[in-house]
Formats: structure tokens, C-alpha cells, sequence
């Protein structure tokens, strides 16, 4: 289970905001975090900020945000054409609460069934 395990701070700048992840000083993994924004999409989708996790992220997984637990529904990273080169503009992460998820996966066999 991927958990939020850095410190998130940002940075304006002239164009926007710019968030940058660090480590907490005692962790000595290997893993690099990246922002990615956080929407919960059960009706009405709900953004949950701008959040560090690891970049190998997959649907199915468990994230913790705040004490409560999301499963990925989507991974989705956009890039944008600058200069005759594709750069990546934003990283977004689809969630649900752990209980709908499960809840969907039940009613989407049962539909299947009938």
C-alpha cells in the first residue's frame, strides 16, 4: 500500500505553482515521489489536492490520504507540445474510496452475470 510518506511544500513562481517532494530525512528508500493531483471521482468529483507518491503507481492500488483509504482508478499523465517536444504538464490520479471501489467491482459482476 503506497502512503503519503513526504513532505510536500510549494513554491510560486511566475507561471504557476510549482510543488516540489521531499523525502522525510529519516526514510532511506529508493523511491522517487512525484506530485500528482488527486480527484475523488464518485458523483460530484472531488479534488483532494496536489499529493507526493511514488511514480510506479497502478490502478487497483491502495493510497492513504489523510487518515482515509482510496483505491486507484485511473492513472492518467498529459503532456503538452512546447518548443517541437512533448514535456509533461500534469499527472492526475482517479480515486475512490476503498468501499465504493469494491462496491463497483460487485455490481459490474453482477451485471455481467445477468
Amino acid at each position: 500500500m503506497a502512503m503519503v510518506l513526504s513532505n510536500l511544500s510549494a513554491h510560486h513562481k511566475s507561471q504557476g505553482l510549482q510543488v516540489m517532494c521531499r523525502k522525510k530525512e529519516k526514510e532511506r528508500d529508493s523511491h522517487n515521489h512525484y506530485p500528482y493531483k488527486v480527484v475523488e471521482i464518485t458523483p460530484p468529483p472531488k479534488s483532494l489536492g496536489v499529493r507526493c507518491f511514488p511514480s510506479n503507481l497502478q490502478c487497483g492500488e491502495s493510497v492513504t490520504i489523510e487518515g482515509q483509504t482510496y483505491t486507484i482508478s485511473a492513472v492518467t499523465h498529459r503532456y503538452q507540445l512546447r518548443k517541437g517536444k512533448y514535456e509533461p504538464s500534469e499527472k492526475r490520479l482517479d480515486v475512490l474510496s476503498s468501499g465504493r471501489y469494491i462496491l463497483n467491482l460487485y455490481l459490474d459482476n453482477l451485471f455481467e452475470q445477468s
